[in-house]
């Protein structure tokens, strides 16, 4: 069969693309090699699928259902692949195959159209905080993972620019780094963390009730983490005119249920926000810019 990437994901990589970059065209024949070399029989590409990676529903020689995912390498699917080792499917998708051929991971078969995304919100935060719980252990001690510090390092730069290029986002940009600087100055604890938590990435599973896939690692502290989790649904939060006193509860519910300070976790959501806000304006998204930006202010 044609493997043919999704639009969703043509779309979202031809924003981060490099010049030069061939990985899109030439994953339909990296995923038929892919496919034939583990002999598995491909039963339907996922869509619309995520963001970064293709996903095929496939089925072993044994019969057995399983997931291949396919990444570039911006993607960091080898990170990935340590991370959800490491883990070893506790509280999250479990890896089948031992990475033989760099950016295409084997994976057990969850729900992929079943998240907890589709609970009513308080279960659904529960759930989700419950899964992201079991994924904070510590690193291995010799891991290579991306620190908090690192990571947002990188974005800060970005998000300088972004500020030089819209002096109407300046003010947030400003708080947000000087958040960021006060954060860093004192971790509480250096945990391997998820890195793109939300509900949509803790899928209905056989083995357990709900395991998280697509983690992006890194190493830093839970709050961190947590901080992606407090703006879910962001677009129900701008359309209530209570929004800004549910995100005040939210914050503050998550931090206790999950025992993190409330103040790194307010801090670290509108770091977050303000990032992917800026972001999305710069990649030619600005009514999802606007609206992080919106909620930004909230914080």
């Amino acid at each position: 069969m044609a493997f043919e990437p999704p639009p969703r994901l043509v779309k979202a990589l031809g924003e981060t693309a490099p010049d030069g970059d061939a990985w899109l065209a030439e994953l339909p024949k990296a995923a038929e090699r892919a496919v034939a070399e583990r002999e598995l029989t491909v039963e339907r590409v996922q869509v619309p699928g995520g963001r970064s990676s293709l996903v095929l529903l496939v089925r072993r020689a044994d019969g057995t259902p399983a997931v291949l995912k396919l990444a570039p390498p911006r993607a960091r699917p080898e990170s990935e692949r340590a991370a959800l080792a490491h883990w070893g499917g506790l509280g999250a998708v479990e890896l089948l195959d031992d990475g033989a051929e760099e950016g295409v991971l084997l994976l057990e078969r969850l729900h992929p159209d079943v998240s907890v995304r589709s609970l009513p919100e308080a279960k659904a935060l529960l759930e989700a905080a419950g899964t992201l719980r079991r994924l904070w252990v510590e690193p291995p001690a010799d891991h290579v993972f991306e620190t908090v510090a690192e990571r947002t390092g990188r974005q800060a730069t970005a998000m300088r620019a972004g500020a030089d290029a819209g002096p109407e986002v300046a003010p947030l940009v400003d708080a947000a780094l000087t958040a960021r600087e006060e954060l860093l100055a004192a971790p509480p604890e250096h945990r391997l963390l998820h890195g793109t938590f939300r509900q949509s990435k803790v899928l209905s599973g056989e083995r357990m009730p709900w395991l998280a896939v697509g983690p992006d690692p890194v190493a830093g502290e839970c709050a961190f983490d947590l901080a992606r989790l407090v703006r879910d649904r962001v677009e129900d939060l701008i359309a209530s005119p209570s929004g800004a006193a549910i995100v005040r509860r939210r914050i503050k519910r998550l931090a206790e249920s999950l025992e993190v300070d409330q103040e790194r976790l307010r801090g670290w959501t509108l770091f977050r926000a303000v990032e992917s806000g800026v972001r999305a304006l710069r990649v030619g998204r600005p009514k999802d810019g606007e609206l992080l930006l919106e909620f930004a202010g909230w914080l």
